[in-house]
């Protein structure tokens, strides 16, 4: 396990922790570079059903930690690390879900923008700071940005690094859910059992769709899933008897 992320499994729901205390769980080279790898086994790992990304403590992410760097190239260097493993954590296969506790800021908010839903804490506050280091944004992260909030939210938060609070970030559906500080761990474990629960074949299917890059082959492909798939008959067949579906696909 790399040092400043930690993996937890309990009934179909991969937890991975960004814990880095001392830098206020900031992502490290070294973290960046090894979040893809410990992705990977749990997006091939039937049992877990989703995942939940969290920081630890008080604090989701303060950002990336460029502490260590004094020079361009090493800066460079570390950008593409956060892009490649924000690309990961986009393309995880299963249902994401970022639970968001005091700062997510810079590298955080990429990370949390990269999941698929964001329950946050009342409380908790975004923004994204490259304005403060002269940083240029990179694309994908930028189009990410604008399909959440849309272009105005999102050149506000890029123009300025001024951070918005959580009600701001709900507005501009940078956040989907806010609950009190108490009350957001049950309510993402509630939620995550919930989504166990529910069809594989329309939870992979709606992912690919709604990244907006699933070609014509694809639409194919999960039409044929869906017609050699048990699982419409016996959503259809549970719903008339009034039981509890038991969904069977899997990829």
């Amino acid at each position: 396990m790399p040092p400043g992320l930690t993996v937890g499994t309990m009934a179909g729901t991969a937890t991975v922790t960004i814990a880095n205390p001392a830098r206020r769980n900031a992502m490290t080279p070294a973290m960046w570079a090894a979040l893809p790898g410990l992705l990977a086994p749990l997006a091939a790992d039937p049992a877990v059903r989703v995942l939940v990304l969290t920081g630890a403590g008080d604090t989701f992410c303060a950002g990336a930690d460029i502490s260590g760097f004094t020079d361009a190239a090493g800066l460079r260097a570390a950008q593409e690390a956060a892009v490649a493993a924000e690309e990961a954590l986009a393309a995880f296969p299963k249902p994401t879900l970022a639970a968001v506790r005091g700062h997510c800021v810079g590298g955080g908010c990429q990370l949390a923008a990269a999941c698929d839903l964001r329950f946050a804490a009342r409380g908790a506050l975004f923004g994204v700071t490259p304005a403060r280091l002269g940083i240029v944004y990179p694309a994908s992260s930028t189009r990410r940005l604008v399909r959440l909030t849309g272009p105005a939210t999102a050149k506000h938060l890029l123009f300025s690094a001024e951070l918005i609070d959580h009600e701001r970030a709900l507005r501009a559906g940078l956040v989907d859910e806010v609950w009190a500080p108490g009350a957001l761990a049950t309510r993402v474990a509630e939620y995550a059992a919930l989504l166990a629960t529910r069809s594989r074949l329309t939870q992979h299917a709606a992912k690919d769709f709604t990244a907006g890059t699933a070609a014509p082959d694809r639409e194919a492909y999960w039409s044929a899933q869906a017609a050699a798939s048990p699982d419409p008959l016996e959503g259809a067949t549970a719903f008339l008897t009034r039981r509890d579906p038991h969904f069977t696909w899997s990829p």
